[in-house]
């Protein structure tokens, strides 16, 4: 067994698949690729602005890892998409969502959330009060 690593697949069926992934080439003869909670995502357009869809690859099963055959793979990609990641950890790991319900998302630390607004005021009142006490 190979590496494992984040690739889209686009198959012979023509599903396209985000997923963590093993290249099985042991058996010259039948290379085989284990996918690992693989999952189905799409951009869609809104006024609002693009947003990305994310369901499993398949609904019914509760397992998580499946086994294809490289002759159903038409190209295979690896992907260093630090947000595309995220993303699949995120929904993998049922993780609270990224984004809100109304389609706005969340500030975090990385984009420069530090407090709410009322928890800044608060401090900046103390501040206030301190420098006019001395």
């Amino acid at each position: 067994m190979g590496e494992e690593f984040y690739a889209i697949l686009k198959l012979v069926s023509g599903e396209e698949i985000f997923s963590l992934i093993v290249v099985d080439n042991e058996n010259d003869d039948d290379t085989v690729i284990v996918l690992q909670n693989p999952v189905i995502m799409w951009s869609v357009v809104s006024p609002g602005g693009t947003f990305i869809k994310v369901k499993p690859w398949m609904e019914l099963p509760d397992e998580d890892i499946f086994i294809i055959r490289l002759d159903k793979v038409i190209t295979m990609t690896e992907s260093n998409d630090k947000k595309l990641i995220n993303l699949y950890n995120h929904y993998i790991n049922d993780e609270e969502p990224v984004y809100k319900e109304n389609g706005l998302m969340k500030p975090n630390y990385e984009m420069g959330y530090i407090s709410s607004v009322e928890e800044a005021r608060k401090n900046l009142e103390k501040v206030f009060k301190l420098n006019k006490e001395t």
